[in-house]
């Protein structure tokens, strides 16, 4: 009960105070969403996720100018909002809290593919009345897609291999797969038997370097894998992917795949 009561007074000390009839999202992706497709005034609460440095999908600027709630039955149940946009991770218990008080619910999976992706701008804007900027949102993503690179008549696709944090890496049938292969590359995980995600092990990489390596950050398991490929002579480029751009889709992806554009046209 003290948690409870807790959290409610540090919502309570939010930028924004809560409204009833407002959205409130407990999904990280939704906020992302959200933020884009409708104005301030209508967003109650976002999730904590997004103001959090290493869980965000959007600048931690714009996700500090909203409440921000926990996701619990109780927080989301006293703000009275007029759509609660929650994942499938949500406790079964949370989510019958929340059809007990009669709230309007949307549950959100995770897209594996840009068309997937698509779907969920599309269902969001609907569920939000925001269908015009919701095709916006698709047009934007569809723009940033564009085609892989072109030699000699044919698509010349480096390998490379895109880690989420320390050794987990992404494999075929994910959103970042489909990503990386828009982009121009093959992705080295198919090479190495990899299927959605996984942990790659550093002898693995080292027996077949990939051309580039992607990672979001530079810790101890990046600093040996580092050491390891310089041993063998591996000549594999680093490149930094930021941890906003790895979590979800929709507005995400005109970012990531800008990145992933960048170092492409920095290859040989």
């Amino acid at each position: 009960m003290r948690t409870t009561l807790a959290l409610l007074a540090l919502a309570g000390c939010s930028a924004v105070p809560g409204r009833g009839g407002g959205v409130v999202s407990t999904n990280p992706c939704a906020d992302a969403m959200l933020v884009r497709l409708v104005p301030p005034s209508r967003i109650a609460a976002i999730s904590w996720y997004s103001q959090a440095p290493g869980a965000t999908s959007m600048p931690l600027a714009v996700a500090r100018r909203f409440r921000a709630t926990a996701g619990t039955a109780e927080e989301v149940i006293a703000l009275r909002p007029s759509l609660v946009l929650t994942n499938s991770f949500t406790p079964p218990a949370t989510r019958e809290a929340y059809a007990r008080a009669g709230l309007r619910t949307l549950v959100l999976n995770a897209p594996a593919t840009v068309a997937a992706s698509d779907a969920q701008v599309r269902q969001v804007a609907a569920a939000l009345g925001a269908e015009a900027q919701g095709e916006a949102m698709v047009g934007e993503i569809e723009r940033a897609l564009g085609s892989p690179p072109i030699l000699h008549g044919r698509v010349v696709r480096p390998s490379a291999l895109l880690f989420l944090s320390g050794d987990l890496a992404t494999g075929p049938g994910t959103l970042l797969d489909e990503l990386l292969t828009r982009a121009g590359f093959s992705n080295a995980a198919v090479r190495y038997g990899l299927h959605f995600t996984g942990r790659v092990p550093i002898e693995t990489i080292a027996a077949h370097p990939p051309d580039v390596i992607f990672a979001p950050d530079a810790g101890r398991t990046a600093g040996l894998r580092r050491r390891v490929l310089a041993r063998v002579g591996a000549r594999t480029m680093e490149a930094g992917f930021p941890r906003d751009l790895i979590n979800c889709g929709g507005p995400t992806i005109p970012r990531a795949m800008a990145r992933l554009r960048a170092i492409r046209a920095a290859l040989p």
